[in-house]
């Protein structure tokens, strides 16, 4: 096995002190392994850690998490690296399917050195381990892990973690006061709990599809693989409580949402209020959907188009609190009195002439100008309507770092888009990029007990890279 050894780790952290100062205290954390198809890759990782003096591995630092995931419960388990955990993602020998997401939306999403952006945003604070879990050397791992971890994480189809040997039942054998977490696509029970899905098909299922357009109009997905992200935030959520519960309790217990339970939930008052008031005529309508702009009943929770291009979205539910400073504000005084508009029920009968009149106004000024106008003028509630590309450079994203810049061994410094809380206490980080497929497999192994001899023979086994 290749590896950088203690000993030469040890003389050049003193050569590096030497000349740039660093603690010598971080020896300790610099024993480094690479897979061994990339012999090169620990001692240059060993370099990289040691220059910008962070330590390669944080032994025992937060829970000890075990993630078997693909996309939607992937999140769940970065959030949980987020705050803390050492996280183990245990990939197959060929990696996780994300590792080939080189194209996404029909737009190219390469990186240098072979990786891609959908991967390196998913996985960060992980370490991973590649293994093949069709011979019984790499399953006999797995439940080593199991035997000291705090959460596992997994998201196969119904039946195969049985058939491994890893399903619940197995596991809290081994450690019964495991968190073991479970996502899928339509839930544990019914006739379509073994059925696959990703995204889109959480989407389609759970309503959200006919909720990003006006009624009437053809279903159409919401961009960004948004069913996995708030599959993945809710079993973050699930995990965390059953931590509390068991530090209560002192049990472990089975975790399970799934794309359609999350996807209501992200809908939640809508899917209640229909349901309540399902008898009501023309409730059939989705209450999530949105009117044409041209046709928004209240046009002052509505967006347009300023001169320079860009677009104001207005908030303004209360229309008739707002109604006589917003005209004074866009120097439509004339309106105030005009029996068209005068109160809300009038603005929503004449909403297309309105409407049109507030199109023609915002046209002509930048938003910049509309901005400083309705802050001087009153207590409106709008916004800019962004890219995602214009998100990182947004004030308000900077001065409260939900952006994190990253220093990235491939690529430099990058920024990704940071946990969304923030703790004054016990603040999170990101210490580490993706891993590389099997990046950590060796070092693991050394902490479960294997020798390298062990280790040896696994290689030569296959199963590990």
């Amino acid at each position: 096995p290749y590896g950088v050894t203690k000993l030469a780790a040890e003389h050049l952290c003193m050569l590096y002190h030497a000349n740039y100062g660093l603690p010598t205290v971080a020896v300790r954390y610099f024993t480094v392994y690479g897979p061994r198809q990339r012999p090169d890759m620990a001692f240059n990782r060993f370099l990289q850690a040691l220059i910008l003096g962070q330590p390669i591995s944080l032994y025992g630092q937060g829970d000890q998490t075990r993630d078997f995931t693909f996309v939607e419960d992937a999140v769940a388990a970065t959030m949980m690296g987020d705050l803390g955990a050492d996280v183990v993602k245990i990939e197959s020998l060929d990696g996780d399917p994300g590792r080939a997401v080189f194209a996404a939306g029909g737009v190219d999403r390469s990186l240098p050195a072979g990786r891609n952006a959908y991967f390196e945003a998913n996985h960060r604070n992980k370490r991973s381990v590649a293994l093949d879990l069709k011979k019984p050397e790499g399953i006999e791992i797995v439940r080593k892990l199991v035997e000291d971890a705090d959460v596992f994480i997994q998201n196969f189809r119904q039946g195969v973690a049985e058939r491994l040997g890893l399903g619940y039942d197995d596991l809290k054998k081994l450690n019964p006061k495991l968190i073991y977490a479970s996502g899928s696509g339509y839930g544990p029970l019914g006739p379509d709990s073994g059925e696959p899905a990703l995204d889109s098909a959480a989407q389609a299922r759970s309503g959200l599809m006919f909720a990003t357009g006006p009624d009437g109009a053809e279903p159409y997905p919401v961009q960004g693989v948004i069913g996995d992200q708030i599959g993945g935030i809710t079993l973050a959520w699930g995990i965390l409580a059953a931590l509390v519960a068991r530090n209560i309790h002192g049990v472990g217990q089975r975790v399970d949402i799934s794309h359609l339970s999350s996807s209501m939930w992200l809908q939640g008052l809508a899917v209640s209020m229909g349901s309540l008031t399902r008898d009501k005529p023309n409730s059939e309508i989705n209450l999530s959907s949105n009117p044409p702009r041209d046709n928004a009943y209240n046009p002052l929770a509505n967006h347009y188009k300023c001169g320079d291009g860009r677009w104001i979205m207005l908030a303004n539910f209360q229309a008739d609190r707002y109604w006589v400073s917003f005209t004074q504000a866009l120097g439509l005084e004339d309106l105030v009195d005009d029996p068209r508009f005068h109160d809300t029920p009038a603005r929503g009968e004449n909403r297309r002439e309105l409407i049109q009149i507030l199109d023609d106004t915002f046209a002509q000024k930048t938003y910049n100008r509309w901005a400083k106008i309705l802050n001087a003028s009153g207590d409106f509630i709008f916004s800019p309507v962004q890219s995602l590309q214009e998100l990182a450079d947004d004030p308000q994203v900077i001065a409260n770092g939900y952006m994190a810049e990253v220093e990235h061994p491939d690529l430099g410094p990058v920024k990704l888009a940071d946990h969304p809380i923030r703790y004054s206490e016990t603040p999170n980080r990101i210490i580490r990029v993706a891993p590389e497929l099997g990046q950590h497999t060796e070092e693991v192994l050394l902490t479960l007990g294997y020798t390298w001899d062990d280790i040896t023979g696994l290689q030569d086994l296959g199963v590990i890279l």
